[in-house]
């Protein structure tokens, strides 16, 4: 049975282990079928809508590609050429779109413009990110992981640590993950931030208070002692002031992911997760000019040497998002998959 089929996707911890094994199984089978151009078309005739409130590369990517891949058509939407939210509630939106459409795809700010989205949707809505979740970069985090453990391992006996800002979209979706899975799974990070990631998984308190594999940290040595993969994001985007990069970066420096950090894990297999876009050399704009205000020579986050080293595992996050979309898209739109 397909308990997928026709239900939104906007938060990890609304499915079960059994639900992400079977997306995560399609992913590989999906992934394979491409590389020998033998994949079959699920979602030929299926009309599928972008809403993009926040600009993006990967995730755009791969739901296009992954609609494309399928048979599906698209429809790209963003503030300058829609109406939404402006001359048109999310509401009013989702009313019109639904009629139209088999499914609709949510990039945004809130989380709850898309919980308001799919409460007067008709057709799935999924969740591409939100500032509180983002689930479809978690299912591409699995896929990769799940490639990469030797075969006397599932992704249960896993031991992972986020580290740095623990208050974003990764880290809320990751804890969620690791209540279906059990892993164990630590976030570290200074007080200020643990305090306010309990605070945005309020919703879920009883769940991790009752759950014996997640730890909350702000001591380094401890949190990383023994995993197997270490995963960080950036701490700041793009339009933030100086002045929260300022105080930001004397916060969050003693946890950038470098050598000296990693040997913390007593574990010389150790590999390092990113979700990109990562600041981990001067090649950007956004990375030249924090660079040169705080006088940093080498990676904000995570250490040009440290991101060059792990950089193939890296990139297939990147390229799994595309493979673990399109299985989603499928298992939410077909009822039998064959």
């Amino acid at each position: 049975m397909n308990r997928m089929y026709k239900k939104n996707f906007l938060r990890i911890i609304d499915f079960n282990k059994v639900d992400i094994n079977k997306l995560l199984d399609l992913a590989q089978k999906l992934k394979v079928k491409k590389k020998k151009n033998d994949e079959k078309k699920y979602l030929r005739g299926k009309n599928i809508v972008l809403i993009f409130e926040k600009e993006s590369t990967r995730t755009r990517c791969a739901i296009e590609i992954a609609a494309f891949n399928q048979g599906a058509n698209t429809t790209y939407l963003e503030s300058k050429n829609s109406h939404i939210g402006y001359k048109e509630s999310i509401k009013d939106t989702s009313r019109t779109l639904t009629s139209i459409y088999d499914g609709i795809f949510f990039r945004g700010i809130d989380h709850s413009n898309v919980d308001e989205l799919a409460s007067f949707s008709y057709v799935p809505v999924w969740n591409g990110l939100t500032k509180q979740h983002h689930p479809t970069q978690i299912l591409a985090d699995m896929l990769t992981i799940k490639e990469d453990l030797h075969n006397f391992k599932s992704l249960s006996d896993i031991k992972l640590a986020y580290i740095g800002d623990s208050s974003n979209n990764i880290s809320n979706s990751l804890i969620e993950m690791s209540l279906l899975y059990q892993f164990d799974f630590r976030v570290i990070s200074p007080k200020k931030y643990l305090k306010k990631t309990m605070k945005e998984n309020k919703h879920i308190d009883d769940l991790i208070k009752k759950s014996k594999n997640i730890l909350f940290t702000d001591n380094i040595d401890l949190g990383l002692k023994n995993v197997d993969y270490v995963y960080t994001d950036v701490w700041l985007s793009m339009g933030d002031d100086n002045d929260k990069w300022t105080k930001t970066i004397d916060c969050l420096y003693e946890y950038q992911v470098n050598e000296k950090l990693l040997t913390l894990t007593n574990n010389k297999n150790v590999k390092v997760l990113h979700c990109l876009p990562a600041l981990h050399d001067k090649k950007t704009v956004l990375s030249r000019s924090i660079y040169s205000s705080y006088n940093l020579n080498n990676g904000i986050e995570i250490t040009n040497d440290v991101f060059e080293k792990n950089k193939e595992i890296i990139f297939r996050q990147s390229e799994n998002k595309l493979h673990t979309i399109k299985s989603l898209l499928i298992l939410s739109l077909i009822k039998t998959i064959n």
